[in-house]
């Protein structure tokens, strides 16, 4: 059969042309839905942006509670956070946090509409706050980038107005470091009473240090700073370094040396990464460790307890890969027991006793609890006329017994401030 006669068969064939129309229609289906995948990715790629916030990064619960804040109010979709509010007086209320939950939300930010996808992955974990892995995807039109750096800087600020007036106390968690407890209302630093110049000339040494930073880049110097408080318990070292933290308005970062699992790697990484504007406190210092010429004593029985070693800690505080931009204090009831590697100079710039009350002091505190200070100098000499040692708790502890009693009442049973 010729090929004309076969091809004008085949035309006029109405299976053929069924079949062949079926083609032609699913052939331009499929190129139309490519077309369309294609134009999606291309419009998606040059008119939308999009951020993702991973629930390790510290704004991912600054994000969440600004989207339930500014955003998402009228979704009915949630979950719930219960935390615990601390009042002055010590009355703990419970606080429930409505925020988006696992899915899809869409709500208006600026004239700009935002879709927020909160995800959860059901087989990673994170090992450190023992919950599933979390992110927060915020996708939108357009292509300026500020409109995600403004949400992130609104919700920072909104997040932070909770600690506004109070002091946070952070402690190591892992290798990171979280706040500890509820923040705390800022005491007022002359609500600890050092001996005289002690506390003025902390005070100036550490706003000089903020102030110019320059001069220690200038001269090679590495800008941190360290700070030494030795002398008996109870005379106000760790209530000054509270006080202090709140003059400044600085975080405090607590740091146990003998914590179970501490590492001299852990160490330097925690220091490394220690939240702006804090101040790091290493208490006790000298219960982590003895001297090297006391080591060699030890009882092998106590060996291995603790994972910082003594040369770990001194690379940390002034080795090659120590931490820049730092302030850190260190206290200690016995200064003796204390390497002198770790106070020399450049480990700790400053170091002061905090001792046992001295007129001043003894002047000082009975004015802070006593409306009648006339009587101060008459209970600091009959204190000092006794010889005994008299540490600023002790003091407090026997003002708080007479507070409502008279002048003469406090000064006349002056012998309970030791029973």
């Amino acid at each position: 059969m010729p090929l004309s006669e076969l091809i004008g068969s085949l035309s006029t064939n109405p299976y053929f042309g069924a079949g062949f129309g079926l083609f032609g229609l699913g052939a331009g289906a499929a190129m139309l839905r490519k077309g369309a995948q294609l134009g999606s990715i291309l419009f998606r790629r040059h008119y939308m942006i999009t951020l993702e916030i991973p629930c390790r990064d510290k704004s991912y619960h600054w994000v969440l509670n600004w989207i339930t804040v500014r955003g998402a109010k009228k979704t009915q979709h949630l979950s719930v956070e219960t935390s615990f509010e601390k009042f002055d007086t010590g009355y703990v209320k419970t606080k429930y946090d409505f925020i988006p939950s696992i899915g899809t939300h869409l709500f208006s930010y600026n004239g700009n509409w935002i879709r927020v996808e909160r995800t959860r992955e059901t087989m990673g974990q994170d090992i450190t706050a023992g919950r599933p892995w979390e992110s927060v995807t915020l996708t939108a039109f357009g292509r300026d980038k500020t409109l995600f750096f403004n949400i992130l800087e609104e919700a920072r600020t909104l997040a932070l107005s909770q600690y506004e007036g109070k002091t946070v106390m952070y402690t190591a968690w892992g290798s990171e470091w979280r706040p500890f407890g509820h923040p705390k209302r800022r005491r007022p630093l002359n609500s600890v009473v050092l001996d005289q110049g002690v506390a003025d000339r902390i005070l100036a040494d550490i706003r000089e240090f903020v102030r110019d930073p320059a001069w220690y880049l200038d001269r090679g110097i590495p800008y941190r700073r360290g700070y030494l408080l030795y002398g008996p318990p109870g005379c106000g070292k760790s209530s000054f370094i509270t006080a202090l933290a709140g003059e400044l308005e600085f975080g405090i970062c607590v740091l146990n040396l003998s914590e179970r699992g501490l590492t001299d790697d852990r160490l330097n990484h925690l220091l490394s990464v220690a939240p702006q504007n804090s101040i790091i406190l290493l208490e006790d210092v000298d219960a982590a460790f003895v001297t090297r010429e006391e080591s060699s004593q030890v009882s092998t029985a106590y060996e291995g307890l603790n994972s910082v070693t003594l040369s770990g800690l001194l690379n940390c505080l002034d080795g090659v890969a120590s931490s820049e931009a730092r302030l850190l204090f260190m206290t200690t009831n016995y200064i003796d027991r204390l390497d002198p590697a770790l106070i020399r100079p450049g480990r700790v710039d400053l170091r002061e006793y905090v001792g046992y009350c001295s007129k001043h002091q003894l002047e000082q505190m009975y004015k802070r609890f006593y409306d009648d200070p006339n009587h101060a100098t008459k209970f600091a000499e009959a204190v000092l006329a006794t010889g005994s040692k008299t540490s600023a708790a002790q003091i407090q502890g026997y003002f708080m017994r007479y507070k409502h009693e008279s002048p003469d009442t406090v000064l006349a049973n002056i012998d309970q401030i030791w029973g």
